[in-house]
């Protein structure tokens, strides 16, 4: 399997701070599958840039983006989550929504978005460390199947 994490953070990207977010969900797909190929790219929040890495990144089988998904001005990942995206998937985003407001009630205001293009599946996590860890291990056990599904295998 192939995935791309980006994140999207104007903060990390111009190195006011590192990205953690991005790196915590690499290091979480390497340990469940060693054989998965992960790709990342961090960048700011830009709405341009994000739809041109989506495209570049189509051919995965994932693209799991973090950062970008809240309600502050420049939060945009959404937006350009849904121009990429042929098709949405609303179970998985409210699913993580759901999960994640047991952990915190914060989680409400978040408007993280999943859908697919082609026979590519994109997926929206929060930026903070412990949101993207955590929505992480939620999508773990989904992925093998989304991927066989969206390439027409049994289900």
């Amino acid at each position: 399997m192939k995935i791309a994490v980006i994140t999207s953070s104007d903060r990390a990207y111009h190195n006011i701070y590192s990205d953690q977010s991005g790196p915590a969900i690499q290091e979480l797909f390497k340990q469940h599958n060693p054989s998965w190929q992960i790709e990342y790219r961090l960048l700011p929040d830009d709405f341009d840039l994000l739809c041109a890495a989506f495209h570049d990144a189509s051919s995965c089988d994932w693209i799991i983006t973090t950062g970008g998904t809240g309600i502050s001005p420049r939060d945009c990942t959404t937006e350009a989550t849904r121009q990429f995206c042929t098709h949405e998937i609303p179970g998985i985003a409210e699913y993580l929504r759901q999960e994640s407001r047991k952990e915190t009630l914060f989680a409400v205001f978040s408007h993280s978005f999943a859908g697919y293009r082609g026979k590519c599946i994109l997926v929206n996590f929060p930026g903070s460390l412990a949101a993207a860890t955590y929505c992480t291990k939620l999508l773990l056990p989904l992925l093998e199947h989304g991927s066989k599904m969206i390439h027409g295998g049994d289900h």
